[in-house]
């Protein structure tokens, strides 16, 4: 009880609301609507989960100048940013994110990072606590100024700056502004990060990928107002729409990769390169545009010159770009729908033969699996990019980070962990990317969702692909574990993330489509969502809403189990019960209740009174008609009143007294606390079987105990509950009934005599 105290209040906390009491039997209803948790709709966000009449979203265009030093591994730009107010309300203020004071020595991010004493630390660890220590990679902004260069009073706070308007910025108005910055790229040897620089000792060369680079407006919703939470590392980037065109410049043979369509292959790229480009377009199988060779002849070079690539791209939410001389390059084209889209991997030598086999294959697999199950992939460009990042998107291009081995050879861990992060993070261009929650606030928005679209990805990739999130079964160890938190709860307070923000919604998700809504009507309900909200600001409510509305099934038990409270899934089967009709037949009903009489076992004290001599024996005079008598004996009467019950029936009340069916109670008891449908395989005496699938509602009046009357054509001799492991049930010892023996194993060994100190010595000589 006091745990579900304390997961009521912090739902309470999240939603600014304390919920009315509602219990019955002593216990919490777990088919409580959520309306009271969810805010009320208005015509911004209806009441289906559909955006409303009056919806509204901002917009943000960037023309941003960028250039590399490598050597110094400093960034130098130039960004002249539209701000489009699209909202009904007067602006005095814009919030800008400089995500990148994150690599502050003394940001709050460093600050915050709790700790006791380490046993044991690893040489690359200590390295980079001390290098976070002395590495200053925060922006310096040099200037913040108007459309004819007049300077903007600018307030920083961490990593948010605040730039004061000269006049309110009414709605539908737009304002112009520029920002000037530089700052260092940090060393992936010494600071691991969403943006890095990769050194590769061999050949002296850099692979540089870059992430919130460049200073980005802050989201304004009609739900929060400005998103200027702090950027603490674990809560991603919440932004606007909007165009962009961004000129880098990088040294000459540096080949770039970038959001968005390249404007000026023929000044960047040589004729060859051009005409395979061309070739890759029609292409059924990936085609090199830079070949292995090329990028290893490219790399033992240098170009003191420098080239300017410059990219297009419309409609996205952020831009990152990643550059190197290193890069091997190919692409395919794969029409989805409509469009037609250009996958392209770039990577180094050290990806082979790894990236060439596999990367652009993953990026076009989940363009098509993706697009099936939502909406059909809009961008022209698709992109995956090895290098220092393990796995982050960004829209249109993404950075993943397996590798094989030296030798070239891989262990099949890393060969599915690269299929799967691509998958992951090139899915990630519908969640957030297009279908655009707020990261910083609702983890699971897009790291669930995603995470579910990549396990239907995976599941076509081959058969038996080894999913690591996404079956109900993987998921139990962490359902049942005791340092959680909701589903529903802020980014940076979740504990153990992955398993919270990606395992259990995605597993939620998959355990929503197999088992409570069936595959048509939860495809069909979440592609419109996805629909609904493809270029849009969605909340939590609006996903709530929408998979309920398309669908016409309540799930409101649903999320509140799975998303507001850390209850797990254990539901037992507790007693078996066969029932017998009464028929009234007295022929039938004395025979079997003399049946019943014989099967029943002699007591103790009976079978040792077998030798008795009783009193009776020494003076039979003491018998009479009792003694004699059996009541089991059918008698004339009896005969008489159940003929004359029997002729006062209806045929069809005939009838039911003569059915062969069999009826029995099954005991069922949630010890879990998490209400789920009941999945019940039941064995017959014949050694025949039949499932039944009752939905989670059997539980609405009492969610702890249960009782099911079965009807069935044969006598049930066993029952297996949640048989194909569809639910997450945590303990399945409980599952059977008539109970099971558990089962275990041992191993024998043999203690080894540990040598004593004089003994060690004597062997070093």
């Amino acid at each position: 009880m006091i745990r579900m105290l304390f997961v009521w209040v912090l739902i309470a906390s999240l939603v600014h609301a304390q919920p009315i009491e509602n219990r019955k039997y002593g216990q919490e209803d777990a088919f409580r609507q959520l309306e009271e948790l969810l805010p009320t709709p208005n015509d911004y966000r209806t009441a289906s989960g559909a955006p409303g009449s009056r919806y509204w979203q901002q917009q943000v265009d960037y023309l941003i100048d960028v250039s590399l030093d490598e050597q110094t591994r400093r960034i130098t730009g130039s960004e002249r940013i539209t701000y489009h107010n699209n909202s009904p309300d007067t602006l005095e203020y814009l919030w800008v994110q400089i995500d990148n004071n994150w690599f502050a020595p003394d940001a709050d991010s460093a600050l915050i990072e709790a700790g006791g004493a380490p046993g044991e630390l690893s040489f690359d660890r200590m390295r980079s606590m001390l290098a976070r220590r002395e590495f200053d990679g925060s922006v310096t902004i040099s200037r913040v100024a108007d459309a004819q260069g007049r300077p903007l009073t600018h307030t920083i706070n961490k990593t948010m700056m605040r730039v004061d308007l000269p006049e309110p910025l009414a709605s539908g108005a737009s304002f112009t502004f520029e920002v000037d910055w530089s700052y260092v790229v940090n060393d992936s040897r010494e600071v691991r990060a969403r943006t890095a620089a990769e050194y590769f000792e061999e050949d002296g060369n850099w692979i540089f990928e870059m992430a919130h680079w460049f200073p980005r407006l802050a989201k304004y919703s009609d739900v929060d107002g400005w998103h200027n939470k702090q950027f603490l590392g674990r809560g991603e980037f919440t932004l606007e729409f909007g165009d962009y065109e961004v000129r880098i410049t990088v040294p000459a043979d540096h080949i770039v990769a970038a959001t968005g369509v390249l404007q000026n292959p023929g000044e960047v790229l040589t004729r060859r390169q051009r005409e395979r480009l061309a070739e890759a377009r029609s292409a059924d199988r990936p085609v090199y545009v830079v070949t292995p060779e090329e990028a290893v002849e490219n790399q033992s070079g240098r170009d003191d010159g420098t080239k300017t690539w410059v990219f297009r791209a419309e409609n996205v939410r952020d831009f990152a770009w990643a550059s190197s001389r290193k890069f091997i390059w190919d692409a395919m084209g794969v029409t989805v729908g409509d469009n037609e889209v250009l996958a392209m991997s770039f990577w180094p030598i050290e990806g082979e033969p790894l990236w060439s086999r596999y990367s652009t294959h993953a990026i076009a697999h989940t363009l098509e699996v993706y697009s099936k199950f939502t909406f059909d992939y809009p961008y022209p460009v698709a992109i995956s990019v090895n290098g220092p990042v393990g796995g982050m998107e960004y829209p249109m291009i993404c950075f993943n980070g397996p590798r094989p081995e030296a030798d070239g050879t891989y262990s099949a861990r890393t060969k599915y962990g690269l299929i799967s992060v691509i998958i992951h993070e090139v899915g990630h261009n519908w969640f957030p990317m297009i279908v655009n929650s707020d990261e910083r606030q609702w983890t699971w928005m897009d790291e669930g969702l995603n995470t579910f679209c990549q396990y239907l990805a995976e599941q076509e990739w081959e058969e038996g692909y080894p999913s690591r999130r996404g079956e109900p079964r993987d998921i139990t160890g962490y359902m049942t574990s005791t340092n959680q938190v909701p589903i529903m709860t802020n980014s940076e307070s979740i504990l153990q993330f992955g398993a919270n923000a990606y395992a259990k919604p995605a597993t939620a998700l998959n355990i929503l489509r197999e088992t409570v809504m069936g595959r048509p009507l939860f495809d069909m309900a979440f592609r419109t969502y996805a629909r609904r909200w493809m270029f849009k600001h969605p909340r939590p409510a609006d996903f709530f809403r929408s998979m309920e509305d398309a669908s016409a099934v309540d799930l409101d038990w649903f999320w509140r189990g799975w998303f507001y409270t850390t209850d797990h899934v254990d539901i037992g089967v507790t007693g078996l019960t066969h029932l017998v009709m009464d028929t009234g037949d007295p022929k039938i009903e004395k025979e079997r209740l003399r049946e019943q009489r014989a099967r029943e076992p002699e007591s103790l004290s009976e079978i040792r009174n077998r030798d008795l001599v009783r009193r009776t024996e020494r003076y039979p005079e003491l018998l009479d008609f009792y003694n004699e008598y059996d009541e089991l004996e059918v008698q004339p009467t009896d005969l008489e009143r159940f003929e004359e019950m029997f002729a006062s029936l209806e045929p069809w009340e005939r009838e039911l007294l003569s059915t062969d069916l069999h009826f029995a109670v099954v005991d069922l008891e949630n010890v879990g606390g998490l209400v789920m449908p009941v999945i019940l395989e039941l064995h017959f005496e014949d050694g025949s079987t039949q499932e039944m699938r009752i939905p989670a509602e059997i539980w609405r009046r009492n969610n702890r105990q249960v009782s099911k009357l079965l009807i069935t054509p044969k006598k049930i001799v066993r029952i297996v509950l949640d048989p194909h492991l569809e639910t997450a049930d945590a303990d399945l010892s409980n599952n059977t009934f008539p109970p099971e023996p558990g089962e275990s194993r041992f191993k024998l060994f043999k203690r080894e005599r540990e040598k004593n100190p004089m003994q060690k010595v004597n062997e070093r000589k």
